[in-house]
């Protein structure tokens, strides 16, 4: 299989951890349903 690696960094003074909370549920939710990037 092939792996892919990703890093997610945000600053918590700037914005709280709920968007990136969201942002990476729909990321997990885009390849496990098989969409490329």
């Amino acid at each position: 299989g092939t792996t892919l690696t990703l890093s997610l960094t945000f600053d918590h003074r700037v914005v709280d951890g709920a968007p990136a909370a969201r942002w990476l549920q729909r990321l997990t939710e885009f390849i496990a349903a098989g969409h490329l990037i």
